[in-house]
Order: structure tokens, then sequence, then C-alpha cells
């Protein structure tokens, strides 16, 4: 994208509180100005430490007079969240936009009203190939699980912006001389392996994201599901969140202010839990079993 020919260069990012949104939007300012280019920035996370919504307009070029992106005029939408980069999809240049998001959903509570096992929940339920239907320039890793191999989840964001690197005119070597003045520097090497994955991924054939399909609809009827609630105690911060957003009531602290799961026959792995903690210490897993080896459907509970 060259702003000098076309303009301003218009990079919309959006996501939930927590996921390095504004860090993402920060690089890619700092890049720009660098390139001698004007910087318009606006952004809104209020609601940044409960899992709201969080944005942030950027647009560069030779001149910029407005800090927010019309509908209909961002080169790039960056989503860090599924169901929120699918709903400022209609900011994005109809014929030539750029889409670029995590797979990974963060269902809000509102939205898991039925919480029955496998009920079909209030949030967007559009795939990577509907999307791609409508945008052909859609690039969708699994930022998240890539994060996770490489060892810390919270790399997503940095994943994404190797993704976002390719589609752009600024050298590499740019790229990666502005990201450590924005990263912790115990974690700038992983920053850098994640900068570099994400670039990578946009090279490689990419399988169908099976993330998208319930448990219950890869295991078949005669398959069960068997959660289990992994929390790591070091990472728990009693913040509490977890406890008052349960919609079944399952978790408490106990008398080190440490969560745990309290009712796990009451659990139906909504993740409920596991998206909202702030500090990763929920992982919720859910795997398909026999019928034959359950006879009721419930939770256990994995201390690490």
């Amino acid at each position: 994208m060259n702003a000098t020919v076309t303009g301003p260069t218009n990079v919309l990012i959006v996501g939930v509180g927590g996921q390095g949104v504004i860090m993402v939007s920060k690089i890619l300012a700092r890049l720009s100005q660098q390139q001698g280019l004007q910087v318009k920035q606006s952004e809104v996370h209020g609601m940044a430490k409960r899992g709201g919504s969080v944005f942030s307009h950027i647009r560069f070029g030779e001149e910029v007079w407005s800090p927010t992106i019309p509908m209909g005029e961002a080169d790039v939408v960056l989503g860090l969240e599924w169901a929120e980069g699918l709903r400022w999809l209609r900011y994005l240049k109809p014929d030539s936009g750029t889409f670029i998001s995590d797979t990974k959903r963060i269902v809000p509570p509102f939205s898991c009203r039925d919480r029955q096992h496998d009920a079909k929940h209030g949030y967007a339920h559009h795939t990577v190939a509907d999307i791609v239907a409508q945008v052909p320039n859609t690039f969708a890793p699994d930022a998240t699980g890539m994060a996770i191999e490489l060892g810390n989840e919270r790399v997503a964001n940095t994943i994404l912006l190797g993704v976002l690197s390719t589609v752009m005119d600024f050298p590499v070597k740019d790229w990666l001389k502005v990201l450590p003045e924005f990263v912790p520097a115990k974690t700038l090497e992983t920053n850098l392996k994640a900068f570099k994955a994400g670039r990578a991924w946009t090279k490689k054939p990419h399988e169908p994201d099976l993330r998208q399909t319930t448990v219950q609809a890869q295991a078949g009827p005669l398959m069960r599901r068997q959660v289990s609630l992994e929390i790591t105690e070091e990472w728990c911060k009693s913040c509490d969140i977890c406890v008052k957003m349960c919609p079944e009531r399952c978790l408490a602290l106990d008398q080190r202010q440490i969560v745990k799961l309290v009712k796990p026959q009451a659990c139906t792995g909504c993740r409920v839990c596991e998206w909202l903690c702030p500090d990763f210490a929920i992982a919720v897993h859910v795997e398909a079993v026999p019928a034959e080896n359950i006879s009721v459907v419930t939770a256990t509970e994995v201390r690490v």
C-alpha cells in the first residue's frame, strides 16, 4: 500500500480488552512516523479491563487531516477477535480492502443464555469460508493457537502484526526495529518469533479452521463430552471476575483466594471463565469420549 500515491492509508484495529489492540496500533503509528509520514490516531479503550470492545483508527500518508476512518474507507481491518473483526467489516473498502483476523472466539456471557451442553449460543456463526466468499483478501490464522505453541498466548497480537506487515509497504527490518520499543524486554525473543511466524503463515497453504466446529458435531451421536478445568494457581490474581460471571455459579475462591471448581456437576464447559480471565489462569478442555464410558457429563478440576 503506497500512501504517497493513493492518499492516506487507513488501518482499523479492533478486539476486546487485554488483547493488545493499543500496542499494535502504537507500533504501526511509530513505524509510519519513522517513514516521514503524517499520522493520525484515534482510539477507544474505556472497557478494556472488563473484556469490552476496543478499537483504534490509524491513518497515515503525506497529508492526513482527520483521525477517524469513514465507513467503507478502511484499507485494512485487523481483528484480534473473530466477532469484533466481523462487526467492523462495514468499514472495509468493498473492492480492495484486506481483512485480517484471529479465529479466536471470545463469547460474551449474554451470548450464552441457553447453557445446555452443545447449545447454539448467540455469538456470530460466520465461518472463515463465509467471509472469504465476501472478502477475497482475507487472512484468518489461528493466531492464539500459534501463540500457545510458542509458549505465550499473549503474543497472538504480534503474530497478527506479522501478517499485517505482509500487506504493507514498510521494510521488514523497520518493523523489527520498532517492535522492541513496545514489548517487555523479557518477552522480546518470543515476540520476534511470533512476528516472523505471522509472516511465514501467509506463505503456507491453510487448512480449514476446525475450532469453529463443536466438539459434539465432530464426535457424532455416540459420543459425549468430558470437561476439565485447568487452573494455574500462580497466575490467579484473585480478581473474582470468573466467580461472579460464571453463569452456573460453579467457581469460588478458596481460603488462599485462589479460584477453584466447587460444583463440577453444574459446569457446562461454556468457557466464559476462560474467556474473561485477564491472566489466562483458567483453561477449559473439552474432549469427546464414548458414551458408554461416561454416564453423566461433568467437569473435573486439574490444578497446575
